[in-house]
């Protein structure tokens, strides 16, 4: 394969800090890399040196393949909020507005839209068409799942998977990460790590490398005990041809002081919380309407000690909202447990004073140090902190209050792997109640008992499980209506024969609904909406089906596929109301 990339010999520092120290490394077509390092080492600086938005500090080399179409999608999306969408990334090429306009439609956005109507997740979907439209070669992205919700993620991860695009990217998603890429790169000491596979057989890598590397560090550790013995015995040999070897000494001395020390958080420390009563939040008949937007309908449920809820929904469908309500709101409806600590990461962080010094921030040192601060950070004033290590400082104040009920709105965004990990550890000895709003899916399997989801038009629906679970349920209910569509039109073909079998299917399947509407006791009335509803699905799913083959398929009609996308996303919307109604009924 081609040499799509090469780098070699480039650095940067910020101030005192040296990022990275003369790096270079090589991506080939066909590659779809992950970048992995703690938050503060430079991962962001080096991608925008690549897309040419920055400048390496040793000057150095970097080399793209000639004639390869570059597309670079920032962390943080620069727009103008009066613009609509169209405005904002149409560029009058009409190839890429084509590509746009069926992207567009695909994650349930119109070009008419105003920017500043949009959520934060919206927004980051009018960034990621932007990017996507470009139908670039090499596709550098930085925390590209940022703010996006699970479907958006979704649609991302399986336009990747079927590209043949070379892939440069950061992420913390370790899901997306094992579903699109096939090399991890790892930042380390300001050096550069390549590991073939997945983020498991990274992780045993990288442990057998830092082994291997404490292991060479102690039989240096053992020659430089001899050298110390020969400096201490022949004070008078330092002279002539010994200088040599005094120098080789204080070398020595050096690697050996260099071992490498995994830094890990002991949170025990924050899980003595305070004792949690027996009412947390009680929710009755709670119903809210903003903008004339209806965002919870007659919701009556009451939080448990101890239980971990996961809640799911599209961007902007009020998921933050809903916790504005029970946290903070005087409305009926919401009744909260007089013996409540609440600990609340808010999804829009906090403001620091930006003169303010990490230990101004957090005044205890063993904490600080727990938590992957070092000492020569607690100087450091918020102003020169990364995103993720200012998200990391910011966590760490919410924990040290000791909360009976933690609620994490988007916690994973901007912090890296290593923190997640630890949290997640916190977290599934956290002895109290934990809410946690997150598109993060391995996040949601690893810590959530059930999910409240957020079904649109103020409906919040009640799923017992992880979120992979809810997603295979959704996934077999689409299989069994795709047989039953596809046995429908195969009996429909047939002779009078083939219609006794119709009849017979018919009636099997009439039959298996009843037995399940008595069981759940359904009425009349739901009997026939839940057939309806089927039926209503296999056609959508045959439909959308030949959308997207008319859709893959290259067609330059400007006005066909505006049309079918925007049809696309129609469907899309109808078979999530009908997908959510069904799950109602068979509950």
């Amino acid at each position: 394969m081609p040499s799509y990339l090469q780098v070699e010999n480039i650095s940067k520092s910020y101030g005192p800090k040296v990022l990275f120290d003369s790096i270079g490394f090589n991506i080939n077509e066909g590659d779809k890399i992950a970048l992995i390092a703690p938050n503060g080492t430079g991962k962001t600086s080096l991608l925008r040196i690549l897309a040419g938005k920055d400048k390496s500090d040793s000057g150095g080399s970097i080399k793209f393949l000639k004639e390869i179409r570059i597309a670079f999608l920032e962390q943080e999306f620069e727009y103008n909020p009066s613009n609509t969408i169209a405005q904002q990334i149409f560029t009058g090429d009409f190839e890429q507005e084509l590509n746009a306009k069926r992207i567009l439609s695909e994650l349930g956005l119109s070009p008419e839209q105003k920017l500043e109507s949009l959520s934060g997740g919206e927004v980051k979907r009018v960034a990621i068409t932007q990017m996507l439209a470009q139908d670039a070669d090499f596709l550098i992205m930085d925390e590209p799942t940022n703010h996006l919700d699970i479907d958006a993620i979704e649609y991302l991860e399986n336009y990747l998977k079927r590209s043949r695009c070379t892939l440069f990217m950061v992420t913390h998603d370790r899901y997306f990460l094992d579903r699109v890429c096939n090399t991890i790169m790892e930042m380390d000491r300001g050096s550069v790590f390549i590991y073939k596979g997945d983020y498991e057989n990274y992780l045993s890598k990288r442990d057998e490398r830092i082994s291997n590397y404490n292991a060479q560090t102690e039989k240096v550790r053992n020659v430089l005990r001899r050298e110390l013995e020969w400096i201490h015995a022949t004070p008078c040999a330092r002279s002539g041809k010994a200088k040599y070897r005094i120098q080789a000494f204080w070398d020595l001395k050096e690697r050996a002081e260099d071992s490498y020390i995994q830094r890990q958080v002991s949170l025990e420390d924050f899980n003595s919380s305070t004792r949690l009563g027996t009412k947390i939040i009680n929710c009755r008949n709670l119903s809210y309407t903003i903008d004339g937007k209806r965002i919870i309908d007659s919701f009556t449920y009451n939080f448990q000690r101890y239980e971990r809820v996961g809640i799911v929904g599209a961007n902007g469908i009020g998921k933050s909202t809903f916790l504005k309500l029970l946290l903070e709101g005087e409305i009926a409806g919401v009744e909260r447990g007089e013996s409540l600590k609440i600990g609340w990461y808010k999804q829009e962080g906090i403001e620091f004073n930006e003169d303010d010094t990490v230990l101004d921030v957090v005044p205890d040192t063993y904490l600080l140090g727990k938590f992957l601060f070092p000492h020569d950070m607690y100087p450091n004033k918020v102003a020169r902190l990364s995103g993720g290590e200012r998200r990391r400082l910011y966590l760490l104040t919410v924990l040290m209050q000791k909360p009976n009920l933690l609620v994490l709105d988007e916690p994973t965004n901007d912090l890296d792997i290593v923190t997640l990990n630890i949290l997640e550890e916190y977290l599934l000895e956290f002895k109290g109640t934990l809410i946690i709003v997150t598109h993060d899916r391995h996040f949601l399997d690893r810590l959530a008992d059930h999910l409240l989801v957020f079904c649109g038009n103020g409906q919040i629906k009640d799923f017992i499980g992880g979120y992979s679970e809810y997603r295979s349920f959704l996934k077999d209910l689409q299989a069994s209506q795709r047989k039953e569509q596809q046995a429908a039109r195969q009996a429909s073909k047939g002779s009078n024969a083939a219609g006794s079998r119709t009849d017979s299917a018919n009636d099997s399947r009439q039959n298996s609904a009843n037995a399940a509407a008595q069981k759940k006791k359904l009425s009349y009335k739901e009997k026939r909406e839940l057939e309806a509803i089927e039926q209503r699905l296999a056609e959508l799913e045959e439909e959308k089906a030949s959308l997207e083959q008319m859709l893959a398929g290259g067609s330059t009609d400007y006005d066909a596929i505006s049309k079918a996308s925007a049809r696309y996303a129609a469907i899309k919307e109808e078979m999530d109301e009908k997908e959510m109604r069904w799950l109602e009924l068979s509950e």
